[in-house]
């Protein structure tokens, strides 16, 4: 038994509105993404079958990944959980939280999406990190992948939303900023339009506390843990700054003579 932790993430985002998530972010939207993590994931010797995906949210990146590999989804938000097995109702779906989860069994890979940002200190992600090596087989890896790191770090704003054929539709706003550069944190405040089928529109706020490390930080922490550590600069299409993919290998196990 783990003890139990204090949750993480944004009550009112992964709750409340949880039923909203596909029009939020659509899987559609991560079709890019997701392709380019599938080639760092299949990097495992022998290959890829299975990944262990934490923090897996309403699924829009593992709808992608099942295509190729066997997922198993982990979150700690069950109402995110619904969300992703409706729209993936192959895979498996677990509750739990990234920083003490042990299923007891391994995995050719893992993979930790933005859901990684939501480790606020080090320890924090040095207990995601702990997990991720304890579910990844010898010769595996693990990918995570932040958002932002502090060396690329900006502050912004932005929106997004779609709708539905129901008649429902959301349109959000979020604003990041970094309220004290002299510590591991950035603020986004998220901001939503909420329309239900009748025509009322209703409105959310949501503030979420993200954590933010150097590239140094992240590589020393999977080393720490036991992983040949590298980053990888994204490729995308898109008109941002190129994330970095953090990629851990866990050495393969060599036989004694």
């Amino acid at each position: 038994m783990t003890e139990p932790v204090e949750a993480v993430g944004g009550g009112v985002f992964y709750g409340d509105l949880a039923p909203w998530w596909p029009l939020i972010s659509s899987p559609d939207e991560h079709v890019e993404e997701a392709a380019f993590a599938a080639e760092l994931l299949a990097g495992a010797e022998p290959p890829t079958r299975t990944v262990l995906e934490l923090g897996s949210g309403g699924g829009s990146n593992a709808h992608h990944l099942q295509q190729r590999f066997a997922m198993t989804l982990v979150d700690l938000s069950e109402q995110m959980l619904a969300v992703s097995r409706e729209l993936n109702p192959d895979c498996e779906h677990l509750a739990g939280d990234m920083r003490t989860l042990r299923l007891g069994r391994t995995f050719d890979a893992v993979f930790v999406h933005d859901a990684i940002e939501y480790m606020t200190t080090e320890d924090d992600l040095r207990a995601a990190v702990a997990t991720a090596y304890v579910h990844c087989r010898p010769g595996g890896v693990a990918v995570l992948v932040p958002d932002d790191i502090a060396e690329n770090f900006e502050p912004g704003t932005e929106h997004g939303g779609r709708d539905a054929a129901d008649g429902r539709g959301v349109r959000y706003l979020s604003w990041s900023t970094d309220p004290d550069p002299s510590d591991s944190t950035t603020t986004t405040e998220y901001a939503f339009l909420l329309r239900s089928p009748d025509g009322s529109v209703r409105v959310a706020h949501d503030t979420h506390v993200l954590g933010l490390f150097p590239r140094e930080t992240w590589l020393r922490v999977l080393a720490d843990a036991g992983f040949e550590a590298r980053s990888v600069a994204e490729v995308t299409t898109d008109d941002r700054l190129p994330r970095e993919f953090f990629v851990g290998r866990r050495p393969a196990e060599t036989s004694s003579s």
